[in-house]
């Protein structure tokens, strides 16, 4: 993506990725039980749509966020399709599943690019916007790291007994409190993914 389509982090950017994941999340149910696409019908769709966006923003002259946005809703709605289908559809355990993403997740950000002989300080590397490049392996990341998200989200919510408000408010001062207290270390790409799981 060109750097004039892509935010900079800020509390600004906090607070439109906390926004664009819960419309993801609404649209997610949307697809799957509104339109009756059940949670993986729809990817394919989902897939389109992204690399339509990501196709159509390389052409774009302007400069604007819309296609970045954009993108995340698609990455989150297909985050909680996939998340509903692996804890939800297929019963596996949110433990193991929450295990494996998070393990994907790690050997994405440490071991991708060096699979392809990529340098390996490109894996580490953040730009002056203060997000890693928004490259495929960021996308890649931001699906696994969403659907992460939306299974620990549901876990706390459903399977700690607190429900959906009395979570939403605790997670919600929890991030608060983490995006203040590592607001100098949100540079380095292992806390940005944190960060991007626990919005």
């Amino acid at each position: 993506m060109q750097k004039k389509h892509v935010p900079s982090i800020s509390p600004r950017y906090w607070i439109a990725l906390s926004i664009a994941s819960v419309f993801g999340v609404n649209m997610g149910d949307f697809f799957a039980k509104v339109l009756g696409m059940g949670h993986v019908r729809g990817l394919p769709i989902l897939a389109v749509l992204l690399i339509a966006t990501l196709l159509i923003e390389r052409r774009g002259k302007h400069a604007h966020e819309g296609y970045y946005w954009f993108a995340i809703i698609v990455i989150r709605t297909g985050a909680t399709n996939l998340a509903d289908f692996a804890a939800g559809d297929m019963k596996w355990e949110k433990g193991w599943v929450m295990l494996g993403l998070a393990a994907i997740l790690v050997g994405i950000v440490l071991l991708g690019r060096r699979l392809v002989s990529v340098p390996v300080h490109a894996a580490e590397r953040i730009d002056d916007t203060g997000l890693p490049s928004t490259d495929a392996y960021f996308w890649t990341c931001m699906l696994v790291a969403g659907t992460l998200g939306t299974v620990a989200g549901d876990y706390l919510s459903f399977g700690s007994g607190m429900g959906l408000q009395t979570a939403t408010i605790v997670l919600s001062v929890l991030l608060a409190a983490w995006l203040y207290l590592a607001r100098g270390l949100l540079r380095v790409v292992g806390y940005y993914w944190f960060s991007i799981v626990f919005v």
